[in-house]
């Protein structure tokens, strides 16, 4: 019985120490373990960017399938360790940090799955997905925890806002169309839609552009809007920052993994476990 309870003492300790290891950021171990991984994100990125020059994978492509494989190994261990320092490893598989954790290393695997020269363009989609590791930066910047905050906060606005705009640039369009019509290139009302949204958000391509007076003022009116809404949902996300609790915890919950708790917090917010 004692030893049992030694063991598993001894296995809660463990788990405990790699947790604050691994998600802890505000201790010498957490701040080293932070720092070598943005390293290796860093270069596993520049590593998928240079192997998408010809000229250089053409000379140095086996060297840079060695450090990709030695980079997605490194990431595999990492993405294990996290599994297992967490008492509810479903929970973090599921969550967005999870996710993207998986999504990092995954394409790797999935291109010794897929042999074979017809498949050489979906191995190459494959080795482009691992871009994705870019955004494991996301939980090792604070900064970026308010803005995802923010973001969540203020994401029923944001989509109202962008109902709305939809709903504008379809009626535009249809106006459009019924203006112009096809013998000025405005050949069905999908079309038309497709130009008041390049001319609602200022793009401007340029290759539709209507020809009559009317459909130039409806061209002025639909550019004058695009200025002028076009700083809505920045105003949104801003408002939403203003409110946001600056003062939150790098505390991970142990159970699950979730950030950003609040300073004060003794329990996680999303799934109940002391703190």
């Amino acid at each position: 019985m004692m030893d049992a309870n030694r063991h598993q003492k001894q296995s809660s300790s463990w788990r405990e120490t790699l947790h604050t290891i691994i998600f802890e950021a505000d201790t010498p171990g957490g701040k080293l373990f932070d720092v070598i991984l943005i390293v290796s994100i860093i270069m596993s990125i520049l590593v998928v960017m240079l192997d998408s020059v010809a000229w250089i994978r053409a000379t140095y492509g086996h060297v840079l399938n060695y450090v990709e494989w030695f980079f997605t190994i490194l990431f595999s261990i990492e993405y294990i360790l996290r599994i297992l320092c967490v008492t509810s490893p479903a929970s973090y598989m599921k969550s967005f940090f999870g996710i993207i954790d998986i999504l990092a290393i995954l394409p790797s695997y999935l291109s010794i799955i897929i042999p074979g020269t017809q498949y050489f363009l979906v191995i190459r989609v494959l080795r482009v997905l691992r871009i994705f590791r870019v955004l494991k930066f996301v939980q090792y910047v604070s900064e970026a925890r308010l803005l995802m905050q923010a973001l969540r906060a203020s994401r029923r606005k944001i989509t109202v806002f962008i109902f709305v705009v939809m709903t504008m640039v379809i009626i535009l369009g249809s106006f459009m169309y019924v203006i112009e019509g096809p013998e000025h290139g405005f050949t069905s009302i999908p079309t038309a839609i497709y130009w008041a949204i390049i001319t609602f958000t200022t793009v401007g391509y340029g290759d539709i552009t209507p020809m009559t007076a009317l459909g130039q003022t409806l061209s002025a009116v639909v550019m004058i809007l695009g200025y002028s809404i076009i700083v809505v949902p920045t105003g949104l996300v801003t408002v939403e920052l203003s409110r946001t609790n600056y003062t939150i915890s790098t505390q991970a919950c142990p159970n699950c993994g979730a950030e950003g708790h609040d300073i004060d917090a003794s329990y996680c917010k999303y799934c109940g476990t002391k703190l």
